[in-house]
């Protein structure tokens, strides 16, 4: 079996410590390490792809090259910040040996009876392709860095009762820093995002303007986001930073929009229009409608008329 055809499952963070070579964790369930080119990431025989049971932040303080993440590659060359939550299938990091970086794993245990096991998952950045990577300003990496260091500092000593609650606060504050950043980034790149507006505006008339929703039902974001190349929780965050609304608030914004269009200028019925946009229930679609616009269908055509 070829490498790139193999799969295996990292349960601890001391297994893939044994895998890539790396001395053991000082704790069992959090660790920081510091590649660079004096002491480089060396995957070694590990399989190509892999799942891990706990949270991987890489952050990529310099690299001269590629860098394969997950099952892409990716140009880093002025840094940048990859996030991965516990179950994604991800394929083995390469570099070329010359790569700057931090990569902190985080098993969800540690994080356990602290506000952040929850709040963790509120960070939609873990679920983003790699081609959706946080950038970084020299000045945001020195920050990232001086958050880092702290982490690093904190594990390498010795470990007290007050560890665990100054590491948690820590790994808090680089998260909060690196949501900062990527609102800083949807703002610099607002004329790329605006293309990615216009074209989910463009996908979703087209659907709603065939019989795609007759036959396979509301767009859900997870198609939306298959067109356009881009992963799920990107394209919401995307359109919350341009509109103000969620793919999800947008998909029913233009479900209503043609709603409204087909019950004030057509005869057919709710039931009628409930099942060409994609509704398996009449009522599911009344439901929405009210929700959206206060009136029922019905009443929405008799005051129109």
């Amino acid at each position: 079996m070829k490498k790139e055809d193999q799969l295996i499952r990292f349960r601890s963070i001391s297994e893939i410590h044994r895998a890539f070579g790396m001395p053991k964790p000082k704790h069992p369930l959090v660790s920081i390490t510091y590649f660079d080119k004096d002491q480089p990431l060396n995957p070694g025989n590990i399989p190509g792809y892999d799942v891990l049971s706990f949270y991987k932040i890489t952050f990529i303080a310099e690299n001269a090259g590629r860098l394969k993440y997950g099952q892409s590659y990716y140009d880093f060359d002025e840094g940048g910040m990859l996030f991965l939550a516990p179950n994604q299938l991800v394929g083995s990091t390469e570099n070329n040996g010359n790569a700057s970086c931090y990569i902190l794993l985080l098993h969800p245990d540690f994080l356990q009876g602290y506000p952040l096991a929850k709040k963790i998952k509120q960070y939609s950045y873990f679920s983003y392709a790699v081609n959706e990577a946080l950038h970084l300003s020299d000045e945001e990496k020195q920050t990232i860095l001086s958050v880092c260091a702290i982490i690093e500092k904190e594990l390498n000593g010795r470990i007290d009762e007050f560890s665990q609650e100054v590491i948690i606060a820590q790994i808090e504050l680089l998260l909060s820093y690196a949501n900062r950043f990527y609102q800083r980034q949807f703002i610099t790149r607002k004329t790329i995002n605006n293309d990615i507006l216009q074209k989910t505006e463009t996908i979703l008339d087209a659907y709603f303007n065939s019989e795609q929703s007759l036959k396979q039902g509301i767009p859900s974001v997870r198609f939306l986001a298959g067109q356009l190349n881009i992963s799920a929780g990107y394209l919401s965050d995307v359109l919350r930073s341009l509109i103000g609304k969620s793919a999800k608030q947008y998909i029913h914004e233009k479900l209503i929009e043609k709603a409204k269009e087909k019950l004030s200028t057509t005869q057919l019925t709710v039931s009628e229009i409930a099942y060409e946009l994609g509704f398996g229930h009449p009522q599911s679609f009344s439901k929405l409608f009210k929700n959206k616009t206060d009136l029922s269908p019905l009443e929405f055509r008799a005051s129109f008329n």
